[in-house]
């Protein structure tokens, strides 16, 4: 996300508003990244339309559970900045530059973060009743924390995780979702990287605000 090439992407608000995902029986949400305003359970509603086509692609008995959609600005700005500063404690011989790309493997610089535009989906598979596949590492767990395991394509997953893997990866990529490849959970639709990814000249997306 740190790519020159991401920034350099316009961006053609097309005005989609957010909707809030809990609206949908189709899929389940958790609430692990809840947040007062409820903003964790919005996306915009071209995004809905897709989960739903990527719902569709599952088989019987396996959900999408939605984890995060939208995140606030300053919320973005908050974590990026919390996890440079533990990055830089714990390598003090890195430049700031250094440091800002790697904190950019799992957390998008604020300045073209697909959650800050509604743009971007964190989510996992499950059972019916709420049961987490197994996909190899939690929601959300890092480079540091997983071994590396998190990168999409790590080769040392079980064939399980793999199988299931494969099975997001399938249902998301034929609703039009790209994935962000050190996070095997984050996919997005209309943001720049997207852009980047597809060939597009500009993200349908920017930054967005909860009305």
């Amino acid at each position: 996300m740190s790519d020159h090439r991401v920034s350099a992407i316009p961006a053609m608000e097309c005005g989609e508003p957010l909707f809030d995902l809990r609206r949908v029986p189709a899929v389940l949400v958790d609430d692990r990244q809840a947040d007062p305003a409820g903003a964790y359970a919005h996306l915009r509603v071209g995004l809905v339309d897709r989960l739903l086509i990527a719902q569709g692609k599952l088989p019987a008995g396996i959900r999408l559970l939605i984890v995060e959609g939208y995140r606030p600005l300053a919320l973005q700005e908050h974590y990026f900045s919390r996890y440079a500063a533990r990055l830089r404690r714990a390598n003090p011989m890195w430049t700031e530059e250094f440091v800002h790309i790697q904190a950019s493997r799992s957390l998008a610089p604020p300045e073209v973060a697909p959650h800050v535009c509604g743009a971007a989906v964190d989510l996992t598979l499950a059972a019916a009743d709420g049961t987490e596949v197994n996909m190899g590492t939690p929601v959300n767990a890092g480079p540091e924390e997983s071994g590396g395991a998190c990168y999409t394509h790590h080769p040392e997953i079980s064939s399980e995780a793999w199988a299931n893997r494969r099975l997001l990866g399938d249902a998301m990529s034929a609703a039009g979702f790209v994935n962000y490849p050190t996070e095997w959970w984050h996919w997005s639709y209309g943001d720049r990287y997207w852009a980047l990814m597809t060939g597009a000249p500009a993200a349908r997306y920017g930054p967005s605000r909860m009305r």
